[in-house]
């Protein structure tokens, strides 16, 4: 399906010029002071235009190389809105995690389809290691790998803004404490459900790992409450 090109006329002058700029060597943008001479904005506006850029993770400025316009990404907005959500009232943490549910459960089907051999063997290497840290003495909490093992899942879309979210939600996850406290017996099952969604995907049994998914999913709201 063909679309009409959005026009950039929303956006501010530093974003339009983002947009349209053309740089065959690389993504390297002229300096604050050229592209003021160019577009006839003060550097001082253009300057706070350009955090803005940065904020949203469209561009970045290193010391000695410049401003680079960077492949668009949706987490870094998300992230940035996020986290003032949260500061404003933790309880948007639930919002977000039943919008994060719905998402994974919708996208299922297709995300598994898509994974490859390879990628069915890192989810393997990620159960290994999961329980690995949760039978050690003492024993450690797998968040690291619960985090790998969501979006290896989703990786394969190819939809920035689907895994913007999902990636979004990890880090709200951590940022409400999720990931530092829990109960032991709370994670044994969590982790027996990931084992089964695991082996359901790599027997192509694609309904098996959905249910076990959906059952999996219905833990958080249950979740011991950590303490203060």
């Amino acid at each position: 399906m063909a679309y009409k090109r959005v026009s950039p006329t929303h956006l501010s002058v530093f974003l339009s010029y983002l947009v349209t700029y053309k740089n065959a060597e690389d993504q390297s943008l002229p300096s604050l002071l050229e592209m003021s001479q160019e577009l006839g904005v003060g550097i001082a506006a253009l300057r706070e235009q350009l955090e803005v850029g940065r904020a949203l993770g469209l561009v970045e400025v290193r010391p000695r190389i410049g401003i680079r316009r960077k492949v668009y990404s949706f987490f870094p907005a998300v992230r940035q809105s996020l986290v003032y959500a949260l500061a404003l009232d933790r309880s948007y943490f639930q919002a977000f995690a039943d919008l994060r549910k719905h998402i994974e459960l919708t996208y299922w089907h297709e995300a598994v389809q898509k994974l490859t051999k390879e990628d069915k063997e890192a989810l393997k290497s990620v159960i290994t290691h999961a329980w690995e840290k949760l039978h050690s003495t003492p024993a450690q909490i797998p968040h690291a790998e619960h985090r790998q093992l969501h979006l290896l899942i989703y990786h394969r879309l190819e939809n920035t803004f689907v895994t913007g979210l999902l990636e979004a939600y990890w880090e709200a996850y951590e940022m409400v404490g999720l990931n530092i406290y829990t109960d032991y017996h709370y994670l044994e099952e969590v982790w027996g459900y990931h084992q089964e969604m695991v082996e359901a995907i790599s027997e192509q049994n694609y309904a098996a790992g959905y249910n076990a998914f959906a059952k999996h999913t219905d833990l958080i709201t249950h979740r011991p409450v950590s303490p203060d």
